[in-house]
């Protein structure tokens, strides 16, 4: 990638749903060879998926003194199946409680005056400060539903 970027091919490089260890790996032999470490982390955040970029991304990049993970969702391909994966999830006990919690966030979506993809997107956004909407009381009751809220030792967003 050092070459890549230095043929003005690339600004920088990144990865994409790699584990902390791999992200750490990847710095720590860039750095011992000289070469153009990994900058970002393009990681799955949503509602369900928390901890990662809420605790273990932050921690490591503190660590290494790169920059924050953006929320972000990358593609995912079909396997040769099609959406059967969609489809054993979605009817997986975990999916109906999932859906069950969608049904609770659904009435927090109306009181505000947006949809339900509208406030988990607002909720993904809710650290930047720029939905005056999205007031702390909200993201508490959110929180509340969903019940999966990650804490860390540390706060590494100040």
């Amino acid at each position: 990638m050092t070459h890549v970027i230095n043929q003005g091919m690339a600004m920088y490089w990144g990865t994409s749903r790699w584990s902390s260890m791999e992200i750490m790996e990847a710095y720590s032999v860039a750095r011992q060879f000289n070469l153009i470490p990994p900058i970002c982390e393009q990681a799955e955040y949503h509602m369900f998926q928390r901890e990662k970029v809420e605790v273990q991304l932050p921690e490591l990049f503190h660590k290494i003194a790169a920059c924050p993970p953006s929320p972000g969702h990358p593609s995912r391909c079909p396997p040769s199946n099609g959406y059967q994966w969609m489809k054993d999830k979605i009817v997986s006990e975990e999916g109906r409680r999932q859906q069950a919690k969608l049904k609770e966030l659904q009435a927090i979506a109306e009181r505000m005056g947006c949809t339900l993809p509208q406030l988990a997107i607002a909720w993904c956004l809710r650290n930047d400060g720029i939905l005056p909407k999205l007031t702390s009381s909200i993201v508490h009751e959110v929180d509340s539903i969903l019940g999966n809220k990650p804490y860390s030792k540390k706060d590494y967003r100040s």
